[in-house]
């Protein structure tokens, strides 16, 4: 995992739960691999523009574990960092942000996206793109998996 980016404080922090094992959870929040972007590989970059017009593909990266996600016809790149034994998937692009997994005191799964680091102002309402990016994975695995997914929940946003 990026130590230096988890090293950093937490900016923002968006929270849901899915009715699921955590196992079960991380195998389809963890699912990466060379290949185009989408529900069934880095799901949590599926629903950004690039990858539903199919122009976002995945190559492997020089070490165990690491990936970058390049948009056709740009330089645009974004580098993934997945730890099986830390359920965490880390992305690095304009911002510095972990998704990770964990079973929750109810039985349920726990998925949190937190962002420790943007390299300039977040486009429109950071909070709202976080809620709404996570709200998707936890339907797409809540449905998935056949099993309800809570709405994601602002645990923390940062100060201005």
């Amino acid at each position: 995992m990026n130590s230096l980016l988890s090293a950093l404080p937490v900016r923002w922090e968006v929270a849901g739960t899915v009715d699921a094992s955590a196992d079960a959870v991380a195998d389809l929040l963890l699912a990466v691999k060379p290949g185009r972007v989408g529900d069934d590989n880095l799901l949590v970059l599926a629903g950004m523009s690039a990858a539903r017009r199919g122009a976002m593909t995945v190559l492997a990266g020089d070490l165990a574990g690491s990936y970058r996600a390049v948009v056709a016809g740009t330089d645009a790149q974004i580098d993934v960092t997945v730890d099986p034994g830390l359920r965490a998937l880390a992305v690095q692009s304009w911002y510095g942000g972990v998704h990770s997994v964990a079973s929750a005191d109810d039985g349920t799964c726990l998925i949190s996206h937190r962002v420790h680091s943007a390299q300039y102002p977040p486009p429109g309402d950071m909070e709202s793109r976080l809620w709404s990016g996570l709200e998707r994975v936890l339907r797409v695995i809540g449905d998935r998996l056949g099993c309800p997914a809570g709405d994601p929940t602002v645990v923390r946003t940062a100060s201005h």
